[in-house]
């Protein structure tokens, strides 16, 4: 039997135990936590739409209408017209015919993967792929193989060593530790190539990249041809909750019959899909939001880098300051917050051993004082 006690003991030593802070106020770029106000740089409300009036009040009427729960699972009785409605606004965002609601980010793409894939096929997954990409390889019982992060020649090689059952492509559009944007066009010609689906997780690009918020696949100019599998969440840019994937009418309607997580979950509520409607609109219509995103980024980074500060190579909101010993980095994370400024160490199994960071991210909602706040912060204590 596990010893527990030995075990989180072994956590603290190795500076890998994680606590959980309080929050207590609404998300937003200055929170309440422990009872301290905080300048935030942690969250992933990239867009700063979690708590635009339009969208809580589009929650609230939900939930004046429909009630706090959905009460069922999709298949049974809880697939209310407003899904239904989000459902069909996701498919003509994304340009496919179809979308569909998952209740999670995380049973999205395990659901996709594991109803698409079996024994004696094969995926092939970016090596620093989301934990819930790797968990849906596994779930599948596939024969799951990595290849070297961003690089289509070994995907290229990999594929080419099969010649027999299906073979499903993952990637993140952005990786969610480093902020930097998968070769996407070099991904989806070599899985082309080999008759293999591309799978694309851009829960880090939707509402941030692109001219009108469409990701990483507006970004490349890329379609439903190139990548035939797209999934979204809906807690970050969208700043909401939930998740959903877009893709042909065939595929959507196999997945509604096959993936586990879609079928036996109760429904999200109906009030969190009317409360994304209003996103939805707000993320495309909002242009300076997008705008306001790269004038932050780029006056990070011209700061950083005058301060010999060691970003990693991402032109999106997530912008990791690499560290590499677990200890400094929670030192460090520990003396901004002294300073009052909230950025989380993010440590192994989360990154590779040796590469602890402090992960930046930034909001439509942060100022340009903001980010000169955290650079003489970052200076004080580097």
């Amino acid at each position: 039997m596990l010893d527990l006690t030995a075990a989180l003991t072994r956590l603290k030593q190795d500076h890998l135990y994680r606590r959980r802070r309080i929050s207590e106020s609404a998300t937003g770029v200055h929170i309440n936590m422990d009872g301290r106000e905080l300048l935030s740089f942690c969250s992933n409300d990239y867009l700063g739409l979690a708590n635009h009036p339009e969208v809580v009040k589009a929650m609230r009427d939900g939930a004046d209408y429909w009630g706090a729960g959905s009460g069922a699972s999709h298949l049974v009785n809880g697939h209310s017209a407003a899904h239904h409605a989000l459902e069909e606004e996701l498919a003509a965002f994304t340009a496919r015919p179809r979308a569909l609601l998952f209740s999670t980010g995380y049973m999205a793409n395990m659901g996709v993967i594991a109803a698409l894939c079996g024994r004696g096929d094969y995926v092939f997954e970016d090596r620093l792929n989301h934990a819930s990409l790797l968990d849906g390889g596994l779930l599948s019982q596939a024969r799951l193989q990595r290849f070297a992060h961003g690089d289509a020649n070994a995907l290229n090689k990999k594929l080419a060593e099969r010649d027999s059952g299906e073979m499903l492509v993952v990637t993140d559009g952005v990786f969610s530790m480093d902020g930097d944007i998968a070769p996407l066009p070099e991904l989806a010609a070599k899985a082309k190539q080999h008759n293999a689906w591309l799978m694309v997780d851009d829960a880090h690009g939707f509402g941030v990249l692109g001219a009108n918020g469409g990701g990483c696949v507006e970004h490349f100019g890329l379609g439903m041809d190139e990548v035939p599998i797209l999934i979204g969440t809906l807690g970050k840019a969208f700043g909401t909750f939930g998740a959903f994937v877009a893709g042909s009418e065939e595929m959507i309607e196999y997945l509604i019959q096959k993936a586990r997580p879609y079928i036996y979950t109760t429904a999200l509520p109906p009030a969190v899909a009317e409360a994304t409607r209003a996103s939805l609109k707000l993320l495309q219509e909002d242009q300076w939001r997008r705008e306001k995103l790269q004038t932050l980024i780029k006056q990070f980074r011209k700061g950083a880098s005058e301060l010999g500060l060691q970003l990693m190579n991402s032109d999106t909101p997530i912008q990791p300051l690499l560290i590499g010993d677990n200890d400094k980095a929670m030192a460090m994370s520990d003396a901004l917050l002294k300073q009052g400024i909230l950025i989380s160490a993010i440590r192994p199994p989360t990154v590779p051993e040796g590469t602890a960071r402090l992960r930046v991210t930034f909001s439509a909602q942060h100022r340009e004082v903001d980010v000169d706040q955290l650079l003489t912060v970052l200076e004080s204590v580097a």
